[in-house]
This record gives C-alpha cells, structure tokens and sequence, in this order.
C-alpha cells in the first residue's frame, strides 16, 4: 500500500510546541483540516500515549502519532508536522522529538500497509533530520520520494 503523495495542507514546517501534547495537536489539526478526522480523534491519538507511553517514539526524533480506527476517522491520510524546538515525550531512547507523523486509517490493514511504508522511509537514518531541517513542504516530500525509490539522498 504506497504511501499518499503529501499536499501542501498536509506539511506543517516549524510548528511551536511547548510538549508532547501540543505537537500530536499539531498532526491532528493538519488531520482535522484536511477533512481525514473529527477534532476527536486528536484527543484519542493523545490518549493512547497516557495509556501506553511514548511507543509513538519510533526512531531518534520521530514519533508516529495515530490511534485505532474509528467513527472519528473518514479517509486514510499521513501529515508531517516539523517542530521549532523538539520535545520530549518520555522516550528512554529516542527523545527529543523534533518530526511528528500524523496517521489516520479506516482500516487495520490500512494500518499495517503504512507502517511498514513508514518504516521503509526511515530506514536511512539521515531521514529524520532532514525532514527537521526541511524549509519547505517539496524538502519534505522529497526525503519520502528518496526513500521509496531507494535513493536515501535528497532527490
């Protein structure tokens, strides 16, 4: 399941956050914007790191932001959300974060498929800061297109 090509609407570049919670808020604005969720289900996407902890962190600087499909989520989507200064969401490992990835699916194999996508753009490990360092949603959207041709440099 490829990845969606990412729209203007969908890159948020040097947002300001004070914490974790105002950064996911940030994704799921995009997400709420963009018609692909309800306000609610940035409120579940914040819920799931109370319950469970920062597992959201997946990578050094990166967290994936997302919770179970549900009646708040009305089409598949992925935003990007950059931060002015990273912030820590209680990873032991892989804080501070300074990328946050917005992801709602209707479906759990919709779910799976992106995923592993995500995990294929992130694989070069130069990924994450120049998505940080991005100064413009094309830098962003060229760190995805690299990655899923396999260039691992800036295209």
């Amino acid at each position: 399941m490829p990845l969606p090509d990412l729209s203007e609407a969908t890159i948020a570049l040097r947002v300001d956050a004070a914490d974790w919670r105002e950064a996911i808020r940030a994704a799921g604005a995009l997400l709420t914007q963009t018609g692909a969720t309800d306000e609610a289900y940035t409120q579940r996407m914040i819920d799931v790191v109370e319950e469970f902890g920062a597992y959201v962190v997946i990578a050094p600087g990166l967290a994936l932001a997302h919770a179970r499909p549900g009646a708040d989520v009305h089409q598949d989507s992925l935003v990007v959300a950059t931060l002015t200064e990273p912030v820590r969401f209680g990873h032991p490992h892989n804080d501070p974060v300074s990328v946050v990835l917005g992801l709602a699916v209707t479906t759990a194999e919709s779910h799976v498929g992106w995923v592993a996508e995500i995990a294929n753009v992130f694989n070069d490990p130069t990924a994450i800061p120049r998505l940080a360092a991005a100064a413009d949603a094309d830098e962003v959207r060229a760190v995805f297109r690299a990655e899923l041709l396999g260039h691992g440099g800036p295209a």
